[in-house]
């Protein structure tokens, strides 16, 4: 095989083919795991695109985490990116992805949120 075409894991440390990658962020097991990581300058290998949108955000740089989350037109990504409108105070625009991820708004506070959002991305 290319080596383009294979992948190896960082966190299993063995040979795992493109087809059998999970979009899931496997070092950080827990959410403690996952805040443990906003010490580092740059987000860790292998964080969902999702999970890298909450990361960013932890951090302050909401252009980054909304650029992050935006690439992922799923269920995460969609519910990260209606966090982020919803916390930049464009109602309208949250909402929209609220819709989008099948997510009733949120009504709790941004910190609450974001640890709703990262606990079940994580689990």
């Amino acid at each position: 095989m290319r080596h383009e075409e294979n992948r190896w894991s960082a966190n299993r440390l063995q040979f795992i083919a493109p087809e059998e990658l999970i979009p899931r962020y496997t070092g950080a097991v827990n959410l403690t795991e996952f805040r443990r990581s906003l010490s580092l300058d740059a987000p860790p290998d292998g964080l969902t695109l999702a999970l890298g949108g909450l990361w960013w955000d932890a951090k302050g740089d909401w252009t980054k985490a909304h650029e992050s989350a935006q690439q992922d037109e799923g269920f995460a990504g969609s519910w990260v990116h209606a966090y982020l409108h919803r916390k930049e105070g464009d109602a309208s625009n949250a909402a929209y992805w609220y819709g989008r991820a099948k997510v009733p708004p949120s009504r709790s506070s941004f910190e609450e949120e974001w640890e709703e959002i990262a606990s079940s991305l994580l689990s």
